[in-house]
């Protein structure tokens, strides 16, 4: 974190206008708060010190219609604040930006989910120049898109000078067991999910740094695929090209052993599940939904458990939810074992899987931190405040 400018830092003195970039991905059901819960004590650094802040979050996706309004989270965060927060529903446009002129002293309003606006995902500089008009400081938080480019994540540090909040550097110093190699360690990463990022970020570089990778979900059937193995119609992901190169790159030659089964379970069109040999393919009208771990994989388990080391799963490896833990269960028991220090990564993953141990709901950023020791905020972060470099209003 050297060169991070830090919040904890910076002094906030009585009506100074923040945005607050936060990383309240978490459904209308709130299973799962961790997300929202842990940005609470930097806003309350700002709103006793009198700070205006002005909260961005997103939810869902424009992409696929799911970002919906972000009342729920708003009541949510005014309880866990013990003070009342208000929504606003638009993130942009003259409205938006007179809400956040009014604010007073303390006060702290949600405004609307950023992913409404087609351009947040993609970064688009006039939609980050509009979020940048909601205040004049930045906090940024939300961990869990750290290592996206987004609008209202990095953009918006082109026009307003921010600062890193605790939130990030928690998660950060948690995630430090299991970053690079470890000599004399034994290691096992486990990838899985439909996630692009757990092939072009997990299996690229997760293969230089552990012993044994253990693919699944997408990333399992792009490796079988890439070897010419049939996978009948089974998930390749949104980046099925990109991650195919990745895999071929993988495959020419890593420090890893990347465990592939020999045998997987399939489901058919009518829900009927069966276990084939992957020699003699995948039927066109069925996916692979589990596998079976081959030999090698149980017996690395069982030098895991017997003499300890460190292991990290990412992404789910098949189909948890429908019933199919034959490769997770017996992954599980082992992470599970006195001397394996263990973690699981990505919000969807954590609350799929039965685990009682540590976590990181910050899936893709975790990997991106995990690899490369940085992400997209940080790096935007430190460059602001390089020697020369300042935001623009």
């Amino acid at each position: 974190m050297e060169g991070l400018p830090l919040l904890r830092e910076r002094p906030v003195r009585a009506g100074e206008r923040w945005v607050f970039s936060a990383g309240f991905n978490a459904g209308p059901a709130l299973a799962d708060t961790t997300r929202i819960d842990c940005e609470v004590p930097d806003l309350l650094r700002l709103t006793q010190a009198g700070a205006r802040v002005a909260v961005l979050a997103h939810q869902g996706s424009h992409r696929d219609g799911t970002a919906r309004s972000l009342e729920y989270v708003a009541r949510h965060l005014g309880r866990v604040l013990g003070r009342q927060v208000g929504y606003h529903p638009e993130s942009t446009g003259d409205g938006a930006v007179e809400r956040a002129r009014t604010l007073r002293d303390g006060e702290v309003v949600l405004f609307g989910n950023t992913r409404h606006h087609a351009g947040e995902e993609a970064g688009d500089p006039e939609l980050a120049r509009q979020f940048a008009l909601l205040g004049e400081l930045v906090a940024v938080g939300g961990f869990s898109k750290a290592h996206r480019a987004h609008a209202s994540n990095t953009g918006i540090l082109h026009h307003r000078p921010g600062w890193a909040a605790d939130s990030l550097l928690a998660e950060t110093a948690a995630l430090a067991p299991w970053a690079g190699h470890a000599p004399g360690t034994r290691s096992v990463a486990v990838l899985g999910g439909v996630k692009p990022e757990k092939t072009l970020i997990g299996l690229r570089r997760l293969a230089e740094t552990y012993d044994v990778v253990v693919p699944g979900g997408v990333v399992l059937t792009t490796l079988l695929r890439v070897l010419g193995h049939e996978v009948g119609c089974s998930e390749l992901g949104s980046s099925p090209g990109k991650c195919a190169e990745a895999a071929s790159r993988v495959l020419a030659g890593s420090r890893a052993e990347i465990h592939l089964p020999e045998r997987v379970v399939v489901r058919g069109p009518g829900g009927d599940a069966r276990t084939v040999d992957l020699a003699d393919g995948v039927p066109a009208d069925h996916a692979i939904v589990d596998f079976e771990l081959p030999a090698r994989t149980r017996e690395a388990l069982r030098q895991l458990r017997e003499h300890g080391g460190r292991a990290l799963l990412a992404g789910t490896p098949s189909r948890w939810t429908d019933g199919f833990g034959a490769a997770a269960r017996p992954l599980l028991d082992a992470f599970a074992a006195p001397g394996v220090r263990a973690l699981l990564l990505g919000g969807d993953t954590v609350a799929e899987l039965p685990w009682d141990g540590p976590v990181s709901g910050g899936g893709g950023s975790a990997l991106q931190y995990l690899a490369d020791g940085t992400c997209a905020v940080f790096d935007a972060l430190r460059s602001q405040h390089s020697p020369g470099r300042t935001a623009t209003p």
